[in-house]
């Protein structure tokens, strides 16, 4: 098992979906992707909190083996908080309000003994903020990024620089086309990986993952779930789980990368839950192993004979 460190928001989120409402939960991606990654391997979190963040949160990334000496409060500060709403179909959400708060100041900075950890997952944050951890990790260490439709539109040339320093870059469908300038999704993964990253995993929603490299594709569908409840945190969840799979198995070879590929996207399913961590929280050992292999029977058939059609 290796070491891995995880960079990003962590927030208070008041959510509204056709399934329920809450009022200032804790959220934000460096949250749900330790929250996630810990279901498999401990995770160095890197963050900033007001004294609004409730310590109860806090309390429960340590006790699943986080460590958050690199998370600093603010005790007179508050946290960032995002307020928005989901329609029906769950796919698209309506910010109402973004307040970043002591987020607005977050200048990350690693812990010495954490810039040699050999996995890193930067949340969606700014490129530069981004830039600035790349400088202090090891250039062993493999890195994985997200980012978003505003960074892609306003920071393209900072987003550029960090595209060609990490290993893995994370878009979902919408992102990947216009940062590719393309409709065509296969054409944008191959646009995507000219800008220096040697993996892509463009992210569908309810429709799965695909994972793309020069030499590999996979792709797999989502885990089928009853009861959908709010999806915020799922893309974060995912990328969690694919970090904390690699950091556990310390391989990024091609069965490792597929296999995290299916660990996040079995674990984001339990975040679609529930909202904030309930659904993470009540996703056991147990419940994701029979999830894992519900996914792999799903995609699993057998071949056949070729000469039955002349061939």
């Amino acid at each position: 098992m290796a070491e891995m460190v995880i960079v990003g928001s962590m927030a208070l989120d008041s959510v509204k979906t056709p399934f329920g409402e809450v009022e200032r939960v804790v959220g934000g991606a460096a949250v749900y992707a330790a929250a996630a990654a810990s279901l498999l391997a401990p995770p160095r979190v890197v963050g900033v909190v007001g004294g609004d963040f409730p310590e109860e949160a806090l309390e429960f990334l340590a006790a699943r083996g986080a460590d958050l000496e690199g998370v600093e409060s603010v005790p007179d500060g508050k946290s960032f908080y995002w307020r928005g709403v989901y329609d029906y179909a769950l796919s698209d959400r309506e910010t109402l309000a973004t307040e970043l708060n002591v987020f607005a100041d977050f200048n990350p900075t690693l812990p010495g003994s954490w810039r040699d950890s050999r996995y890193c997952f930067l949340a969606n944050i700014q490129p530069q903020v981004q830039l600035a951890v790349l400088d202090q990790l090891h250039d062993t260490c493999f890195v994985m990024c997200d980012t978003m439709n505003l960074w892609i539109e306003h920071e393209r040339d900072a987003l550029a620089e960090v595209l060609a320093r990490v290993d893995l870059a994370l878009l979902n469908d919408a992102e990947a086309r216009q940062l590719a300038d393309t409709p065509n999704l296969a054409e944008a993964a191959d646009r995507v990986l000219d800008m220096g990253p040697r993996l892509l995993v463009i992210k569908k929603g309810e429709y799965g993952a695909t994972l793309v490299s020069r030499d590999d594709y996979f792709s797999i569908p989502s885990y089928p779930l009853p009861n959908v409840v709010d999806p915020t945190g799922a893309g974060d969840s995912f990328a969690g789980g694919m970090i904390g799979l690699l950091a556990r198995r310390d391989d990024c070879c091609s069965t490792e990368l597929r296999r995290a590929v299916a660990f996040g996207t079995v674990i984001a399913s339990a975040c679609c839950e529930g909202f904030s961590l309930d659904g993470l929280k009540r996703l056991d050992q147990a419940e994701l192993a029979r999830r894992y292999d519900v996914l792999r029977d799903i995609v699993r058939f057998d071949a056949m004979e070729w000469e039955e059609f002349g061939a």
